[in-house]
């Protein structure tokens, strides 16, 4: 369909209206949000504007296009002082903010105004913003990175290593977003020490928005380190608070467990042994001025140089499931406990009653171990660090976790593998390259926030207001491939399995807080097989401990949550996406773009590969939120198919010699082509990006050109062409292939791209894996041999008999789903308590045993494939 030019009044009235609303409901107070919306292909022009019905100001930008130039994805974001309980999305000239956000961009520095605050950001040197102002007070300045590095890790009692201070070095900005809604900047860097030794390089970006006193930090940075020596003993964001008010009338605030609080003044009048008087008292505890002191009891405002003055205050949360809270005077003096706690909001302030910084590390707890700190708040000066990785708990220790075992050689490695499930190899254990996101906000407030205001601020630092398309929307619009629809009900087989997808979502969700699956490195992540002697889960027993993606639970939480719309299922799948991402994947070095296989430390497994990393798992949640970050770890992807060139995926099982060619390196037309497809259909749907799309298409192309197609298994491939070479009728065919987004990218591909023999090749396949070995031969030249996951290949049977329009292939679709070699529906579908366990949780073992059957059941998600086409067993 051609593209209608999006100044004509047509186009906008050819929109559809979508209506969108609140992932966890309505926000109380202002808020603001940033999302992706859908369209079908060919209904809406690019260069389209939108608006919201109720004359909100919405800032808008293309995040996404069909191959006839239509969106198929826009970005949308929106500063609402009162927000609605929905908005209508559709064509039309947006609102403007009354006082939109502002970009000025100078030689040394870019300035940045929201109409309540004015930061500035420097272009070079260790402040990413020199000062923040609220009205032309002066609320924060010399905001920064701050790193402590220790060389060893100390082994015995009295060994004592000196850590090393960096402060964060500027080397890049970006204005990516100039309003008038949304203004993004980002920031490049590395920390660096007095001796100009350089660690972390990190991005990071400022989001401010039209009317907010808050500015949105989003820190991401990469481990350069290979974990053997020089170990983060610290890792903060850092600024200095001016502290203009009498020591009084100063106030230090945290936010505990469940909206509990710390209130305090530096210097406190209450409880002493004189009454300066109950209004004074009542100000003090409020947090407004006090009344002068000329006005109060004698005996006390003659005698304030006695009462002490609180300077430093110390908030640590070494673990998920308790925080201690500490002050002292000032340093030198002795630490006084104030109290423990369960799990911490995260959110702190230090200001007085003529303004302040309120400052808060979203998943605090769960990305433990973390720390918030106030010191010198007695004096002119305070200085805040939200710590990312707490001093308090010690070194950060990335070293190998055991010392290779005499695993020398391939032969000794797989005799490994066949006994602990790890694939390792001398040099592989490295967590050389791999990253983490953190996201923080700052608060420049006019006054001491009072408790209720607080509580609201933990509460949005802890859920950012998220809105969303409704299902139906995504449904109709048709993008990932067509492949989900609502969750149905309609009859007892599909309330069956709907049922059955619930539980297991349920039971992954309890097992996550019941094993306590946090940690800085860790959260987001499941594990991957349960030991039913030991009742835990085999987290030290090498490729059955973190997941890693294996199997793609990505997949199967975020296709549950376009199915579903729930809260709890997005929050899960947005967790994992930014866990895996980040540490599962290399970001520097030389197997930059490729992930790693499960393993009992997230790096610690050999085998580096594409399915990991794959863009197919981050698509969503950078369409879903616009997320600048998951963009560009989808970007990074485009060129990995050079990383063949430098690690043989095969290398260890291989019977043949073998050295890769610069122009014919051998690629999986599994995993590894899936990997490359999606990240190359990404940039292109972008972008346009022309090599991308070259590439893509010449690898569909030659593949189908392939006498077996898929079926081949591997091929040779030329990185200059985007060409896969000419094959003969070889037949290779692993359970793993389809596995790991496959399935999902070919569906869309063929939705998108014309181009008939792919299709075909891609079906023979479907057909293929499950179907008889005399099939299988007659086609191909050979059988498959014996094969696993069948009932999780059960959708590729199912994919065919919708697409050839055979009730054949649906008939056998639901028996290998309801006999196949995973989950069963006369299963005991119910979690049993375990109390023999350090901690009591709940267990339902032939869920774990089985989470290659995981696979499986979310795979036929759905049910419209076939639905329609046969009434299910």
């Amino acid at each position: 369909m051609k593209a209608t030019r999006p100044e004509d009044p047509a186009a906008a009235d050819a929109v559809p209206a979508v209506r969108l609303t609140w992932l966890e409901g309505r926000p109380v107070d202002s808020a603001v949000s940033t999302w992706g919306t859908p369209w079908p292909r060919g209904v809406v022009p690019a260069g389209q504007a939108f608006t919201l019905g109720d004359g909100t100001p919405v800032q808008s930008w293309p995040l996404a296009y069909w191959p006839d130039g239509s969106l198929k994805w826009t970005a949308h974001a929106i500063a609402a002082d009162v927000p609605a309980e929905s908005y209508t999305l559709r064509g039309g000239t947006p609102a403007v903010p009354a006082t939109p956000v502002t970009v000025e961009e100078h030689t040394d520095h870019v300035d940045v105004d929201t109409g309540v605050i004015r930061a500035r950001i420097r272009r070079g040197g260790a402040e990413l913003i020199a000062h923040i102002r609220r009205g032309g007070v002066e609320i924060a300045r010399r905001g920064r990175l701050v790193s402590l590095r220790q060389a060893e890790i100390d082994e015995s009692e009295e060994a004592r290593t000196p850590l090393e201070r960096r402060e964060s070095d500027i080397e890049q900005v970006v204005v990516e977003q100039a309003g008038p809604v949304r203004a993004v900047i980002r920031i490049e860097g590395r920390q660096t020490g007095e001796q100009g030794v350089s660690w972390l390089p990190f991005t990071v970006r400022l989001y401010f928005y039209a009317g907010a006193e808050s500015i949105r930090m989003l820190h991401s940075f990469v481990y350069d380190r290979d974990g053997r020596r020089d170990f983060i003993a610290g890792l903060g964001v850092r600024f200095r608070v001016p502290m203009r008010d009498a020591a009084h009338d100063r106030h230090v605030r945290f936010v505990g467990a469940d909206h509990g609080m710390f209130a305090e003044a530096v210097q406190g009048i209450t409880g002493l042994r004189r009454d300066p008087g109950a209004a004074v008292r009542a100000a003090q505890i409020a947090g407004t001025r006090l009344p002068d002191p000329a006005t109060w009891n004698r005996r006390v405002a003659d005698r304030l140089r006695y009462v002490p003055e609180w300077g430093d205050h110390s908030l640590s949360q070494p673990s998920s499931r308790g925080f201690t809270l500490k002050k002292r005077t000032k340093q030198g003096c002795g630490w006084i406990p104030v109290d423990q706690g369960g799990r911490a909001a995260g959110l702190g302030y230090v200001g007085g009653v003529s303004g302040g910084l309120a400052f808060g590390l979203r998943d605090f707890w769960r990305l433990h171990p973390t720390g918030l700190d106030i010191r010198g708040a007695h004096t002119d000066e305070a200085e805040i660090t939200v710590w990312l990785w707490s001093p308090d708990a010690g070194p950060m220790d990335m070293r190998p976790y055991h010392d290779g075992m005499g695993q020398d050689t391939y032969p000794e490695q797989l005799d490994g593998l066949d006994i602990t499930y790890e694939d390792h190899e001398p040099g592989f254990d490295t967590p050389y390259g791999i990253a983490r996101t953190h996201e923080l906000t700052f608060w420049a407030m006019a006054a001491t926030p009072p408790a209720d205001r607080l509580a609201a601020m933990a509460d949005r630092l802890r859920t950012p207001p998220q809105l969303v398309n409704p299902v139906e929307h995504l449904v109709s619009a048709r993008v990932f491939g067509g492949l989900f629809s609502p969750v149905d009900r309609s009859n007892p087989a599909r309330a069956a399995i709907e049922d059955h997808l619930d539980f297991l979502f349920d039971h992954y969700r309890r097992q996550v807080e019941q094993r306590h699956w946090y940690g800085f490195w860790d959260y987001g992540d499941i594990m991957h097989t349960f030991d039913e002697d030991r009742k835990v889960w085999r987290y030290d027993i090498g490729g059955y401990a973190w997941d890693n993606s294996e199997l793609s639970p990505d997949l199967w939480l975020w296709y549950a949550f376009l199915r579903s719309g729930r809260a709890d299922v997005f929050r899960f799948a947005e967790a994992m996406t930014r866990h895996t991402g980040e540490v599962d994947v290399y970001h520097l070095g030389p197997w930059a773009g490729l992930g790693t296989r499960h393993g009992v430390q997230h790096w610690s497994d050999s085998a580096k590969q594409l399915r990991i990393s794959t863009a197919i798992y981050r698509r969503f949640h950078y369409y879903l939120t616009a997320d600048e970050r998951t963009g560009d770890l989808m970007r990074a992807l485009v060129d990995s198919d050079r990383t063949f060139l430098t690690l043989d995926p095969l290398r260890k099982i291989r019977t043949e010699p073998y050295a890769p060619d610069p122009h014919a390196p051998a690629i999986g037309l599994g995993a590894d082509w899936s990997g490359l497809a999606a990240a190359w259909l990404t940039e292109w749907e972008r972008g346009g990006d022309p090599v991308a799309e070259r590439r893509l298409k010449a690898t569909m192309r030659t593949i189908a050109a392939m006498p077996n197609g898929f079926v081949t298994g591997e091929g040779r491939y030329d990185p200059d062409t985007g060409e896969f070479a000419p094959a003969g009728r070889e037949v290779s065919v692993s359970h793993l292939s389809a596995m790991f987004g496959q399935v999902e990218i070919c569906a869309e591909l063929i939705d998108l791209v014309d181009m008939p023999e792919f299709e075909r090749a891609w079906l023979r396949y479907c057909r293929l894996f499950n179907g008889t070995a005399a099939e299988q031969a007659a086609e191909t030249g050979a059988s498959f041999g014996d094969l696993i996951l069948r009932q999780g290949h059960s959708r590729l049977t199912a994919y065919a008999a919708a697409r050839l329009g055979r009730d054949d292939l649906a008939s056998r679709a639901w028996q290998e789903f309801y006999t196949g070699d995973g989950y069963g529906p006369d299963l005991p579908w119910r979690a049993e308590r375990v109390t023999s366990t350090l901690n009591p949780t709940e267990q339902a073992a032939w869920v774990s045993t089985n989470i290659t059957a995981l696979y499986g059941l979310a795979a036929i998600q759905n049910l419209a494939l076939i639905g329609d086409r046969i009434t299910a067993p």
